[in-house]
């Protein structure tokens, strides 16, 4: 309970009891290979010794395209062992989308910035073809390979609020969108999800579910390792060509915990035959889970009445809701507690969106209850003002609690559009709520508006799977734009193994009709088409938006493309983009020279006359000028922000540093003779000893360590004097972005010359020439904002603080980057170094 990340968690198991059984990986009853903590945890530092060696930095991201074995778990701790980030993706499945799935998987790898990939031998050229289309993919290694390192263990420190798994949505409505979680937000929903299900280490857990998915990597692997409950793994091949071996998993393991998604149980109905059940015992489970896809109340109904006769418990059958943003978790029954079925009026809940409950024989809608929001989490159903419904009124789902993300993954936009205010984040789902429990009407994206109506896709498309000649779970109905009308045209794409044209024809007769019975109308179009076009997620659920997207681009029912035509045209594609970004590297190149010899010819100029001219004024002016023509030549826009704010004469200016470009910019952005306040030690180096001077800069010494102060006499002097110095009060920069805590000195030397603090601050010169020991420029934009200058409340030590802070929290305002001094205090109370200093 007092473990604060994953490794700590995995570590306290390997200290208590490292030889107690973690993982059973089963392939039937022959062959089961246990895995303990201790090895777990082993084989893991093993795999992280090869990540360190080839090195990967803390925080950096690393994809695992790995199928369900060993491998899998050794490399996701050893990502995390290394300090750094598992991005879970699924291998390929069916060669006639090989194209479109690597493209998927190439935007995901580049919006993650993965470094490397972690991958099985046999997917090498596979791997070498998406690292050929994504920049930041360094390396494709294999756990093999990087077991062979050997060496000492070395800690990578992490913390609570560290990014513990990048998890990719699985884009049933859109783009695959990278959920940021922390070791807090999973160990806050395992805690709590677990609490409802009354987990103990007596439980046994048996699961089939793809470990990148949410429901696999959390719900059946971390938190029955969390609990110390053994878990019985199957490969999700293994379910698919045979259902039933989940079953016999369970009877042989005596499994008290499982859970799939809705369609997994369809399979269970539909092709399991009851020869394949004889002598199977259902008994021990006591928390079947149903949940990462719509609900559907007639699987509830059928897989309970069947699966009774074998020992199944009905309160054992759970719906559940969940989704990635909220780490996996969000709304659990009661264990125990018979499957909630609400039947509310169809008419009612479409045009007026109230869920009123309809009598028995009514033209009604069945809808499952999903639980109660989990310990510590809430939600609520909003219209579309953002404002709170009552019971069974039909909104927008929002929900908040210690599970919820951060965001999407350098996708600000998308990330814009998931938070609500006030904590409450978007699930894109429209529900509403009675009795406290969640029931899930459909997805925001996917309704169809017709005459004023909401269609329910998931009803009709479950209503035409069960026709005879139709591909169960095959089936997507959709609206596409129509033109002419103004209107949504409702279609339904159905796949059927059919293909003479008499048994197409009785087929979309018996669509039409059944779509009459729950429309009062048929659908404006009806595709037939060959199994596998409609589009699925990797875990299962229907890529609606996608399948659209295949209609309205005529694709509907055309012949694959041969595989080796897909795999030249996604070479081709990464051809193309590797050929930009060697032009782009060569521009870079090339602007970096231009840019360097653009500055040295300016010292070569600007040097000797300088030192030469008899006057400051003259000086100034050829500094200035040659500043801002070199702005002008490196094609360096500068804004400045405020400049009437400076006084016209004498103060002290404080500006954050982030770059050696910040003398640079501030010479030509600010007026008068300034007077830079450096460190002693530069007054001793010849060439930039003798210019400083020339340019009045102010020399003081490093500063107390003792005391923290600087030493102030000579800067205070030329204050008084009605000299204008400018500080930089960090002291140094830092190749990080972020505005570190500020010396006292400017600000001591405010208060005791009674002058006024202008605080100054700039932006994008961290980009231009960040400090990571490269002097590489770079193209960017500059600006410079002046603030209202803060005057002096005082003489003493006191006074200077309140200077100091005032001005510190106006740059932090402007500057755009974190509070690192925040940060590196808050790692001083966990005794830790922040990374400026490790």
């Amino acid at each position: 309970a007092a473990a604060q990340t994953l490794t700590e968690v995995l570590d306290w198991h390997v200290a208590t009891h490292p030889d107690r059984p973690h993982i059973l990986l089963s392939e039937g009853a022959a062959e089961e290979h246990t895995i303990t903590y201790g090895a777990l945890a082993n084989d893991a530092r093993a795999v992280a010794r090869g990540l360190r060696r080839w090195g990967l930095e803390p925080g950096q991201r690393v994809a695992i395209m790995l199928p369900t074995g060993e491998a899998f778990f050794s490399a996701f701790f050893g990502i995390l062992y290394a300090g750094g980030v598992p991005v879970p993706i699924y291998p390929p499945t069916r060669p006639s989308q090989l194209e479109d799935h690597l493209r998927r998987q190439a935007a995901i790898l580049s919006n993650a910035g993965a470094v490397m990939l972690i991958t099985v031998p046999e997917a090498r050229t596979v791997a070498i073809l998406l690292k050929a289309h994504v920049e930041s993919l360094r390396a494709v290694e294999t756990v093999d390979r990087l077991r062979l390192v050997r060496g000492e263990d070395v800690a990578t420190p992490t913390r609570a609020d560290d990014m513990a798994l990048l998890q990719y949505t699985s884009g049933a409505t859109g783009d695959p969108k990278g959920v940021v979680l922390t070791h807090a937000n999973l160990l806050a929903n395992i805690r709590a999800v677990l609490e409802v299900m009354e987990v103990d280490s007596s439980d046994v857990f048996v699961s089939w579910l793809p470990l990148y998915h949410d429901m696999g990597l959390i719900g059946a692997w971390l938190s029955p390792l969390y609990f110390a409950v053994p878990v019985v793994i199957m490969s999700p091949l293994s379910f698919l060509v045979r259902p039933a071996s989940w079953l016999w998993a369970i009877h042989r393991h005596r499994g008290t915990l499982s859970g799939a998604p809705n369609f997994a149980f369809e399979l269970c109905l539909r092709k399991i035959e009851e020869r394949d059940l004889e002598g199977l015992d259902l008994s021990s489970l006591r928390m079947l889970v149903n949940g990462a896809e719509p609900v559907s109340p007639a699987t509830v109904r059928e897989f309970t009445e069947r699966f009774q006769a074998y020992g199944f418990q009905p309160g054992a059958l759970a719906p559940v809701f969940g989704l990635a943003e909220s780490s996996v978790g969000l709304a659990l029954p009661p264990p125990g507690r018979l499957p909630i079925i609400d039947h509310v009026r169809r008419e009612q809940l479409m045009v007026e969106g109230r869920a009123v409950p309809a009598a028995a024989g009514d033209d009604a809608v069945e809808i499952v209850a999903c639980g109660r929001p989990i310990p510590g989490h809430e939600f609520r159903v909003v219209d579309g003002a953002g404002r709170e419904l009552g019971e069974r009124h039909q909104g927008r789902l929002q929900f908040r609690g210690p599970s919820s993300t951060s965001g999407y993954f350098l996708n600000p936009t998308k990330s814009a559009e998931l938070f609500a205010g006030d904590g409450w984040l978007e699930t894109g789902d429209l529900a509403y709520i009675a009795g406290g429990d969640l029931f899930l009407t459909g997805r925001e994206k996917d309704i169809v508006i017709r005459a004023g109506r909401n269609i329910y896709p998931q009803e009709l498309e479950e209503a035409v799977g069960n026709i005879e000649g139709v591909r169960k779970g095959c089936v997507a109905v959709f609206g596409s734009a129509d033109a002419a009308s103004g209107t949504e045209r409702i279609v339904v794409l159905a796949e059927t193994r059919e293909s003479e044209p008499e048994a197409l024809d009785r087929l979309r007769q018996r669509i039409n009709e059944a779509s009459s019975e729950f429309l009062d109308m048929p659908p404006d179009d009806v595709v037939l088409a060959p199994p596998y076009t409609v589009l699925k997620t990797s875990s299962g659920k229907l890529r609606r938006a996608a399948s659209r997207g295949l209609y309205e681009q005529g694709r509907i029912g055309v012949a694959p493309r041969a595989l080796w035509w897909q795999l030249a045209r996604f070479s081709a594609a990464a051809f193309v983009t590797r050929g930009w970004s060697r032009l782009r590297a060569v521009a870079g190149l090339a602007y970096a020279g231009y840019w360097w010899t653009i500055i040295a010819l300016g010292v070569v100029v600007v040097w000797p006359l300088v030192v030469a001219l008899p006057w400051p004024r003259w000086r100034w002016a050829v500094l200035r000028g040659a500043s801002r023509l070199a702005l002008r030549l490196t094609g360096t826009p500068l804004t400045v922000e405020g400049l009437p704010r400076l006084p016209p004469q004498g103060g002290v200016v404080v500006a954050n540093h982030s770059s050696y470009v910040d003398g640079l910019v501030m010479i030509a952005a600010l007026p008068g003779e300034l007077a830079f306040v450096v460190k002693q030690e530069l007054a001793a180096q010849f060439f930039a000893g003798v210019f400083m001077r020339r340019i009045g800069t102010v020399f003081v010494r490093r500063f107390d360590r003792e005391s923290g102060v600087e030493h102030t006499r000579t800067a205070l002097a030329a204050a008084r004097a009605g000299r204008r110095l400018v500080f930089f009060p960090e002291g140094t920069l830092t190749r990080r972005p972020g505005l570190m805590a500020f010396r006292l000195g400017a600000f001591m030397v405010a208060a005791e010359a009674g002058v006024p603090v202008t605080p100054v601050t700039i932006r994008g010169t961290r980009s231009v020439l960040r400090n990571d020991g490269k002097w590489f420029p770079r193209h960017d934009r500059l600006s410079i904002s002046v603030a209202e200058d803060l005057a002096p409340e005082g003489d003493d030590w006191a006074a200077a603080i309140r200077l100091r802070d005032a001005a510190r929290a106006q740059i932090l305002e402007r500057c755009g980057e974190p509070d690192l001094a925040e940060e590196s205090a808050a790692l001083g109370q966990l005794g830790a170094k922040p990374p400026s200093e490790s």
